[in-house]
């Protein structure tokens, strides 16, 4: 048996699948014809890869969080209209102070060079700030375009190179990738087949993944092992009259849980992990109905350990 509670998940979605691991014992089960090797697009789980990408680039090259992105991005000074103070971990914690103002529609016009994710930092930086950085949580993908640019520039390679080189290949993710594997399972709107679009380059490091429920297990296991690294991600940066407690990446709960959505047309999905009991859950689906569902399971599995109630945080996070 696997303990999960399917039946909200059975209502509204044809094909998912949620798993968990607890001190790296692990179970699963699935509605339709997933598993946890099964494909899907993760939309802003990709997120929490990038964050841990940047740190571990923060790592090897002795930069500092609180380094100005200026000073690692000196080829934008010529466009840069946004604070000027503007650290790298106020971009990932999303207290940027950032004006909000770059959309889909503005990346994609860039195309898809090598240089698309410096193109993309231009658009961000130049739209200038809102309000001087660490003053208030926001959620805007821009802070994520930006991240992108800061790990290329301190691995001098692309993003997607950079985050294979760090965290992909070292940590056995496998099956995950920017690249739609054949057997990606397509998503669902409203009853409706979700079209299969490419992912604008420029906007990979904010939601471009596709991935399985095991490898998102495994990057979980991997972040629970290293102390300094969960330290810093799991670390809230932001006010008490925020909307919401957050670290690098990820929103903190009130266990010091750490959990986050991800939606695109067609998609849902949902990551929680609890460091302080060894534990992962993820749910993925092809549907845009289903976070609701995958909320209440992956709350459910941590409840018991800590007492809290997750699911509308989950469901609600980034809405």
């Amino acid at each position: 048996m696997s303990g999960f509670d399917l039946d909200a998940l059975r209502r509204t979605a044809r094909c998912a699948v949620v798993a968990s691991s607890v001190g790296g014992v692990r179970r699963q089960a699935s509605v339709g014809s997933a598993t946890v090797d099964t494909a899907f697009r993760i939309a802003s789980l990709t997120k929490p890869l990038t964050a841990v990408g940047t740190l571990l680039a923060s790592r090897r090259s002795g930069v500092r969080l609180d380094t100005r992105v200026l000073d690692v991005l000196p080829g934008l000074r010529d466009d840069w209209a946004a604070d000027r103070h503007l650290t790298i971990g106020e971009v990932l914690a999303q207290t940027s102070g950032l004006a909000s103002t770059v959309t889909a529609d503005d990346v994609l016009r860039l195309g898809e060079s090598d240089d698309v994710t410096w193109e993309t930092a231009r658009l961000v930086v130049r739209a200038g700030s809102a309000r001087p950085p660490g003053l208030r949580w926001e959620y805007y993908n821009g802070n994520y375009f930006l991240a992108g640019a800061v790990v290329a520039a301190l691995t001098e390679a692309t993003y997607e190179a950079a985050l294979d080189d760090l965290v992909l290949r070292p940590w056995g993710l496998r099956s995950t990738s920017f690249r739609p594997p054949t057997d990606l399972v397509p998503g669902v709107d409203r009853e409706r087949p979700v079209p299969a679009v490419t992912y604008p380059r420029g906007r990979r490091p904010s939601g471009g993944l596709c991935s399985t429920a095991g490898d998102l297990l495994t990057f979980g296991e991997h972040l629970l092992d290293d102390p300094d690294l969960l330290a810093q991600v799991r670390t809230a940066r932001t006010r008490p009259d925020d909307p919401m407690r957050y670290g690098l990446g990820w929103a903190v709960g009130p266990s010091g849980q750490l959990y986050l959505n991800g939606r695109l047309p067609g998609y849902r999905t949902a990551l929680v992990l609890v460091p302080d009991h060894d534990l992962v859950a993820v749910g993925l689906a092809a549907d845009s109905d289903a976070l609701p569902a995958l909320a209440g399971i992956l709350s459910a599995v941590q409840q018991g350990r800590t007492g809290d109630d997750l699911a509308e945080a989950i469901d609600a996070f980034a809405a």
